[in-house]
C-alpha cells in the first residue's frame, strides 16, 4: 500500500515558527506540541498524530525555504536560543549555542533549512530512525 503524503508549502512561512505552524496545519491538525527542532524530531517518530506506517513528506516551494530559512533565519533562531538560556541560567549550552551562533553569521555550517531536512533524513530511509518510515520530497 501506498504511504500517504502529506503537503507543506515553503511560501507559507518564513521562520521555523511558521514553519511550526504550517507543520501542525497539514501534518498533525489539532495536536499540541513544543514547536521547537526536538519536538518537530519527536514529531518525525510518531504517536502525534502522523501515519503510523510512515509518511511522504512532500516539501513544495523548497527553493524559497531554502532562501528564507537560510543564514539570516539561523542567526535569529540561535540567537534567541541562546538568550533564553542565558535567562534560565544554563550557561553550558548557551556557550554551545553561541558558538552556533557565530558560524552563522559568518555564513557557515548548517542552515535552519538544511538542519530541517536533516531532521527528516533521518527518520526515512538510511537515517539512523529509518524504522519510522518518514520520506521526503523537495519540490
Amino acid at each position: 500500500m501506498a504511504k500517504r503524503v502529506l503537503v507543506i508549502d515553503g511560501r507559507r512561512f518564513k521562520s521555523l515558527h511558521g514553519f511550526c505552524r504550517e507543520i501542525s496545519r497539514e501534518v498533525i491538525p489539532g495536536a499540541a506540541w513544543g514547536r521547537s527542532l526536538d519536538a518537530f524530531n519527536d514529531i518525525l517518530s510518531g504517536g502525534f498524530g502522523t501515519p503510523e506506517e510512515g509518511f511522504v513528506l512532500r516539501w513544495k516551494h523548497s527553493a524559497i525555504s531554502r532562501d528564507r530559512l537560510g543564514y539570516s533565519a539561523t542567526v535569529r533562531l540561535w540567537r534567541w536560543r541562546w538568550y533564553a538560556l542565558l535567562l534560565n541560567l544554563r550557561f553550558e549550552q548557551a556557550r554551545h549555542v553561541a558558538e552556533k551562533l557565530a558560524r552563522a553569521k559568518r555564513c557557515e555550517g548548517p542552515t535552519l533549512f538544511d538542519t530541517l531536512v536533516e531532521i527528516i533524513r533521518k527518520h526515512g530511509p538510511g537515517g539512523d530512525e529509518a524504522e519510522d518510515g518518514v520520506e521526503l520530497i523537495l519540490d
